[in-house]
């Protein structure tokens, strides 16, 4: 899987293709990526991962025509709809749900919203009083 855009080859973030060969002697790795082939020089292949398993993160903008998602309470905090959703959506053909159905109905509930601690009304408070202008709520 590359890991990070690369626009003079044309590949991108989350693409995955196929190792066709290892050539020893000319020091690069020739990679097939929906059936065109990509040279890496060996101080290139930071740029790569092994791709048997991806998370539902690296594989957004991707399809794939299988997917299996495990499905656990123990990992209760990635239990969201919208990371279920996304998951589902990334197979073709076949999508797989391994794991426990009390764990397929919190993520599908997906009732609870996690509060996020930016601080923006804060910032945005100190601002105004900066500005010395009147809030406006």
């Amino acid at each position: 899987m590359q890991i990070e855009n690369d626009y003079d080859r044309d590949v991108y973030n989350g693409d995955v293709g196929i190792v066709q060969c290892v050539d020893l002697e000319e020091g690069e790795l020739i990679v097939v990526f929906d059936g065109r082939d990509v040279s890496y020089g060996f101080g290139e292949l930071d740029e790569l991962v092994l791709a048997y398993a991806a998370t539902i993160h690296k594989s957004q903008g991707s399809e794939y025509p299988a997917v299996v998602i495990p499905l656990a309470t123990q990992h209760y905090v990635m239990l969201a709809r919208n990371l279920l959703y996304t998951a589902v959506t990334r197979g073709k053909r076949l999508v797989v749900l391994v794991g426990q159905r009390k764990a397929l109905a919190i993520a599908v509930k997906g009732a609870r919203s996690r509060r996020r601690w930016s601080k923006l009304r804060e910032w945005l408070i100190g601002v105004d009083k900066l500005n010395r202008k009147p809030r406006v709520d």
